[in-house]
């Protein structure tokens, strides 16, 4: 059986997911494309080879009876109204972040799975299928270091152009620690503090780099994350959980040990799309498989409004400088109860 996608925006995120469908996964087939601008979907039709349909637009791509799932790699502020239209269409839908824009955009859209009676939605936040971070979740889970009680983590980037700004480190960059520690841990967060040290002068005028989140989950536990977008060394994302016995590091992406003049090296990367390339290659085929089963495997609508009322209160702390509270209120019971034992959700 054979998944038949619609993708929704073939900027450069939804290029590199075609292509992935296309060449390196297997049970997906993209069968239409549509985006704002008619030429690139062409162009992405011409160059990728593809026995696929240009849509006009995103609504009419989703109502075609030869469309299975969609993805959603348009602009952003689209997102919320393509979700809603797969939701009302009864189609599985793949979203890449953010869900929507806003905390209510993503809430209409949890509202709306929930009234549609099953699961459809997925969330493009890929750190959940990093190997490494999958490996260190496996430790924390077998009680080898104990129960968590700090963790410590950075997310440094060499350098941003003059288009990134200060909201844009929290939004575009922190979102994916705010996603990936909470299911790291299995906790949500309760407060959330950001603190700015002294700016390095490699960062433009308008943003201050790098800063200090503090956030406190329900059980108790601290943690303490650095953002760094003008690092100039490399892409380079760590993190460290601190347990009652002992600690446990995310691992380094694989690289050969150098000994050249005089010197130990390992090559630190540059991108973070050489880092994460296969996670995105996982999470696709996960979604791809599941969504052939029937089931959502993956982070969920409900996720994505966890991630943005977190963020929301994450730029409150940095405007403010206080401690700010981080009100989810209860995961809704559809979240629960359409869980298997395998931790999937029955579609």
């Amino acid at each position: 059986m054979v998944l038949k996608i619609g993708v929704i925006g073939t900027g450069a995120i939804g290029q590199d997911h075609i292509r992935r469908i296309t060449n390196t996964l297997s049970g997906g087939k993209i069968v239409a494309v549509t985006d704002v601008n008619q030429e690139q979907a062409k162009a992405v039709v011409k160059n990728q080879n593809l026995d696929a349909v240009i849509y006009d637009d995103g609504h009419e791509l989703i109502k075609s009876e030869d469309v299975d799932a969609v993805v959603v790699t348009s602009w952003g502020p689209t997102h919320e109204e393509f979700v809603l239209a797969a939701i009302q269409a009864g189609k599985p839908v793949f979203c890449e972040k953010p869900l929507a824009t806003t905390a209510e955009g993503c809430k209409r859209i949890v509202d709306a799975e929930i009234t549609h009676g099953k699961p459809l939605v997925q969330v493009g936040y890929m750190r959940r299928y990093d190997t490494g971070y999958r490996a260190l979740k496996k430790v924390i889970e077998s009680g080898q270091i104990g129960e968590a009680l700090m963790v410590h983590c950075a997310h440094r980037n060499p350098t941003v152009p003059d288009t990134y700004t200060g909201d844009m480190s929290i939004v575009d960059t922190f979102i994916h620690e705010i996603d990936v520690l909470r299911w790291l841990l299995n906790d949500d967060y309760v407060s959330v503090q950001i603190v700015a040290p002294r700016k390095t002068s490699k960062a433009l005028e308008h943003l201050q780099d790098p800063i200090m989140v503090l956030l406190e989950t329900k059980q108790g536990v601290r943690i303490d994350a650095e953002v760094f977008v003008n690092c100039q060394y490399g892409y380079d994302i760590q993190c460290q959980v601190v347990g009652e016995t002992g600690i446990a590091n995310l691992p380094e992406p694989s690289s050969v040990v150098l000994r050249s003049e005089a010197k130990k090296s390992t090559e630190i990367l540059v991108d973070w799309k050489d880092r994460f390339i296969d996670s995105y290659d996982t999470e696709l085929q996960d979604w791809i498989n599941s969504t052939l089963k029937g089931e959502v495997n993956g982070p969920t609508a409900w996720d994505g409004y966890v991630a943005a009322v977190t963020s929301d209160a994450c730029l409150e702390a940095k405007k403010s400088g206080n401690i700010v509270p981080i009100s989810l209120g209860e995961r809704p019971d559809f979240y629960h109860k359409t869980l298997t034992a395998a931790g999937k959700m029955q579609v």
